[in-house]
């Protein structure tokens, strides 16, 4: 039987352990997003959080992946406080 590769999401740990700004390929990691769709909506302008383009390259800032993934860096448990 042969294995199926499927694109693997990142662990909470993993998420929190990111640098700053992250290339495309980990950016599309963290949300399970196939390389050739991920650099697809880059492209057009319709990546789910903002996309830097650097020369030649693509960067994600890792604050909007840790919005977007409910991801509370401070140690929270991802309960989210209301504004008032």
């Amino acid at each position: 039987m042969a294995a199926c590769k499927a694109v693997r999401g990142m662990a909470r740990e993993e998420l929190l352990a990111l640098p700053v700004a992250v290339d495309l390929d980990t950016a599309n990691k963290a949300l399970t997003i196939g390389r050739s769709t991920g650099y697809a909506l880059a492209k057009r302008g319709e990546y789910p959080v903002t996309v830097l383009k650097l020369g030649n390259a693509y960067r994600v800032v890792t604050a909007d992946l840790h919005r977007l993934l409910g991801i509370v860096p401070d140690g929270g448990r991802g309960e989210t406080e209301l504004a008032a």
